[in-house]
């Protein structure tokens, strides 16, 4: 039997580091995001102490005698490796290999063995090559360094077509799992997409709402079928304490009709109920969040908490107040200090 010893810091706003002994993840962008580098086929991951990423490489597989004896448990159990065993440069390797690339080799070492204070001169070499600056990105979020972050990744976003091309040459593995909104994370990996999606979410920790604004819509204008895309774009353009009609209107004509097939169609069901209530039609708004409510499964426990507060503010605009209460006490029962749901309740303590 495996224990785990897991532990979770709130770095700062948005960005959380989970810690575990064998690692753990680092959250990134504006509610978090944990970064993983991983091998292909059988994955096995080694943490790396003090920084949240963790580390996975591939090895290959036993011969399918030996496969044969485990059980399909031992078969997805991960092995134990060395962390930086693999990232090494032979006398030749380090001779003809460009600078760059050199730094991004030892800055992977450094990272994957904790030290990441020592990391950082190397990334600085790192960040003419896209994969370097995209490392150097999370690193950076991690250390709290938002504007140097931001800068890494605009980098790393102006040199696009170059990444994934080092992480897949040293079989190391860079994909983020982004919150892009309070309920909803998704993975997003070194390319265009997943680095703007990503700078997106800085820009919004650091109150650059235009320009988060303007990324996204490029988003959208080159993958305009991506949900995570809208779902992001959603979230944007109702946040604040008083969103505007506007804002909402541009919502609902977003997101359009939508069924609760998904998490992801789950959260942009949420977010045009909102966007119908901000609007003045509670009972259009009710008729969109009943439905994502009906499935549990494969749902995030906020992403529930939050479809039922936004119905239970629905209740209340329809003056059905005992229905409004109702679904307060069932967000109390289950999480006591969500929102303000307790002063709604009446109760202090």
């Amino acid at each position: 039997m495996a224990i785990r010893f897991w532990r979770r810091i709130r770095i700062a706003p948005g960005i959380t580091l989970n810690l575990s002994k064998r690692g753990g993840s680092l959250s990134l962008g504006r509610r978090g995001a944990r970064v993983t580098f991983g091998r292909r086929g059988k994955r096995a991951t080694v943490g790396i102490p003090g920084t949240g990423l963790s580390y996975s490489r591939q090895y290959p597989h036993g011969s399918s005698s030996q496969r044969s004896k485990r059980t399909s448990t031992e078969a997805s159990r991960p092995e134990r490796i060395s962390s930086a065993e693999h990232l090494k440069l032979s006398i030749l390797q380090r001779i003809f290999t460009p600078a760059a690339e050199k730094a991004f080799v030892y800055a992977c070492r450094e990272v994957i063995e904790g030290r990441i204070e020592a990391a950082l001169p190397w990334l600085e070499k790192a960040t003419s090559q896209a994969d370097g600056a995209y490392l150097a990105g999370a690193v950076h979020m991690n250390l709290k360094n938002l504007e140097q972050a931001s800068r890494c990744l605009q980098s790393a976003a102006s040199n696009h077509t170059s990444l994934g091309k080092l992480f897949s040459k040293y079989e190391v593995e860079g994909t983020v799992y982004l919150s892009i909104t309070n309920e909803v994370s998704v993975p997003i990996e070194p390319n265009q997409r997943g680095v703007l999606l990503g700078l997106a979410e800085i820009y919004q920790l650091q109150q650059r709402h235009d320009e988060a604004l303007d990324i996204l819509q490029q988003l959208r204008q080159l993958h305009p079928g991506d949900l995570e895309i809208r779902l992001s774009l959603a979230e944007l353009l109702l946040s604040g304490e008083s969103p505007e009609k506007q804002s909402a209107q541009q919502v609902f004509e977003l997101i359009g009709d939508i069924s609760n097939e998904s998490e992801i169609n789950a959260a942009l069901m949420l977010y045009k109920g909102r966007a119908l209530r901000i609007l003045e039609l509670p009972t259009a708004a009710r008729n969109t969040l009943t439905p994502a409510l009906r499935r549990k499964k494969d749902r995030s426990k906020r992403l529930l908490l939050t479809l039922r507060y936004e119905r239970a503010l629905v209740y209340q605009e329809l003056g059905q107040n005992s229905r409004y209460r109702s679904e307060l006490e069932k967000i109390y029962a289950t999480s006591s200090d969500y929102a303000d749901v307790a002063h709604r309740l009446g109760i202090t303590l």
